[in-house]
């Protein structure tokens, strides 16, 4: 679905990402870890098509990314960013429905009715007591479900995610998790997600790309990714990996002073 190809991206004669070369298959739920300011959210945008590459390719269901109109890359790609609501003021049903504009006309008029779509998005994340309330009488975990169904009622192909559980609790962490890859297990959408917690990315991700300095350090099955020696490269810890007792998935156990 998505391949990448030697891409180069520098900011202020910075280099962020620096020669990155990975395909995501289709349905796969690929992650993307590495310390702050390893470009990972940098890579994102690239993958999103909002910043353009330096040098280097992007193909996008075998096209150049960048060969895309707009609303045409809109209609395939749907992204969760930090920051993904609009302004206050506005509503929760109104704010889910602006997930369909690339599928309106300029006067806003879509082909098809999109009520039933949105519903059911509602029901899913649990928003139907919500609908009628404003942004800012939501809590954060609300917000972020909210701005999840934005995103699926787009009803991409392809779903980034730009660290989606920061700021939320355990609780919250897990279900934004569970519904991203229920949607996508049940959908057969590629999903790409910029994760800080290593523990979620074993748990929930295909496989796994690990940065570090704009560089691609490795890609595989978390097993080949979380090893002590490659956390303690990257990241300048030295942790205790343990295998999941249930999912039988490595786990990081942080060791104070190492």
């Amino acid at each position: 679905m998505i391949e990448v190809k030697s891409l180069h991206k520098a900011y202020h004669a910075r280099a962020v990402v620096c020669g990155a070369n990975f395909s995501v298959g289709a349905g796969e739920f690929f992650g993307i870890i590495g310390p702050n300011g390893s470009g990972k959210s940098t890579l994102l945008k690239l993958l999103s098509g909002v910043a353009s590459a330096d040098a280097g390719e992007i193909l996008l269901g075998g096209k150049p990314i960048r060969s895309y109109a707009r609303k045409e890359l809109a209609r395939i790609v749907a992204v969760l960013e930090q920051e993904a609501l609009p302004p206050v003021g506005f509503r929760v049903r109104e704010v889910l429905e602006m997930g369909r504009y690339p599928y309106q006309n300029w006067l806003g008029e879509e082909g098809e009715d999109s009520t039933v779509l949105i519903d059911d998005v509602v029901r899913m994340l649990g928003l139907s007591e919500l609908q009628e309330r404003k942004l800012d009488e939501l809590s954060g975990g609300e917000k972020q479900r909210v701005a999840l169904g934005k995103a699926l009622v787009q009803k991409p192909q392809v779903l980034l995610l730009d660290e989606p559980t920061t700021y939320l609790d355990i609780g919250y962490q897990i279900q934004l998790m569970d519904i991203a890859r229920s949607w996508q297990k049940n959908n057969q959408v590629t999903v790409v997600a910029v994760l800080h917690d290593l523990n979620l990315a074993s748990l929930y991700c295909d496989r796994i790309l690990l940065m570090h300095k704009g560089r691609q350090v490795s890609v595989g099955k978390s097993r080949d990714i979380l090893r002590s020696s490659l956390i303690e490269q990257v990241y300048g810890i030295k942790p205790i990996v343990m295998e999941h007792p249930i999912h039988q998935l490595p786990q990081i156990m942080l060791q104070p002073g190492s």
